[in-house]
């Protein structure tokens, strides 16, 4: 159907929701970007093409739309359809514990279940009323470092990347956020321009996704930067670098949390010495760690 003919014949947002449902999952599209339905993804893109909020009624649905507006919205889905690109880089909009940051090409994005430890002040793998700094390891976009300074008010937070490009970004959701006073940024390689300093709590989301995984990725997750997810062989080739250096910048009763998603299967077989505990999260997710400072050092000569 031509595009003409389609304004014409889809009038209502009830009608651009159903249509863009039905044509994501006819081209095959991949979700988890955010999304795990098509439904809810079209539902995203709709509302955003007409400057609605996500939580719009839906008993306006059934409004009809002017053409302009329906021009718009069916840009921005046949956008998604043939671009392919996750709908956060269409939109340069993703939404993490609650909070709106900016995305676009040069980061990741925000999806990680650590947003639930975030919410729940890390505890009980963490005592709150004694986290005074903070340091997220590749930051991305800054999201995770931004949620725990809204967890954290009163505690001096950090966040580094090895990416330019990210630290850009992040810069410009922090001046977004307005912490421009309280979250410090580094452009480093994990710790390597970290200043000297102990942390209560170190939380990462590396790169992760070992070989084979990103040899099988779908265009969605192509669109993401190579930087931000490959991982080597095993996908534990940051992480092997992290453990060896985190005990260094943690204070005695200090805490290190890590996602390592579907290598964490590789990462229970490589450091079964460790005394990891997994941590089970009640709206969904997995793959994520955390080891005390004290066992950390406990077992330096093994890491």
């Amino acid at each position: 159907m031509e595009h003409k003919e389609l304004t014409e014949s889809l009038t209502t947002l009830r009608d651009y929701i159903r249509w863009g449902s039905s044509e994501f999952y006819r081209h095959n599209l991949t979700f988890g970007h955010g999304f795990s339905r098509a439904l809810d993804e079209s539902v995203y893109l709709v509302l955003h093409a007409l400057a609605l909020p996500f939580d719009w009624p839906e008993s306006y649905f059934d409004t009809r739309l002017t053409e302009t507006e329906r021009e718009k919205v069916l840009n921005l889905l046949m956008k998604r359809i043939y671009s392919r690109k996750p709908s956060a880089y269409l939109t340069n909009e993703a939404w993490f514990c609650g909070l709106p940051f900016y995305v676009d090409e040069r980061v990741l994005v925000p999806r990680s279940p650590i947003a639930e430890l975030i919410n729940n002040h890390f505890e009980p793998w963490l005592d709150a009323t004694r986290v005074d700094n903070i340091l997220d390891l590749c930051t991305g976009s800054g999201c995770i470092a931004i949620a725990c300074q809204y967890a954290f008010p009163a505690a001096q937070v950090s966040a580094s990347d090895l990416s330019a490009d990210a630290i850009e970004v992040a810069t410009r959701n922090r001046q977004k956020h307005g912490f421009e006073q309280t979250l410090s940024l580094y452009e480093s390689d994990l710790f390597e321009k970290i200043p000297t300093r102990k942390f209560d709590l170190i939380v990462s989301n590396p790169p992760y996704v070992d070989a084979q995984d990103m040899a099988d990725l779908t265009d969605e997750f192509k669109a993401e930067p190579e930087m931000g997810l490959a991982a080597g062989d095993d996908g534990l080739e940051i992480v092997d670098r992290m453990l060896s250096n985190a005990a260094d910048y943690l204070t005695d009763h200090g805490l290190l949390v890590v996602e390592v998603g579907n290598s964490q299967m590789a990462m229970m077989e490589k450091y079964q010495h460790l005394p990891l505990s997994w941590i089970e999260f009640e709206n969904g997710g997995s793959g994520v760690f955390c080891i005390t400072a004290q066992d950390l050092k406990r077992n330096s000569n093994r890491v």
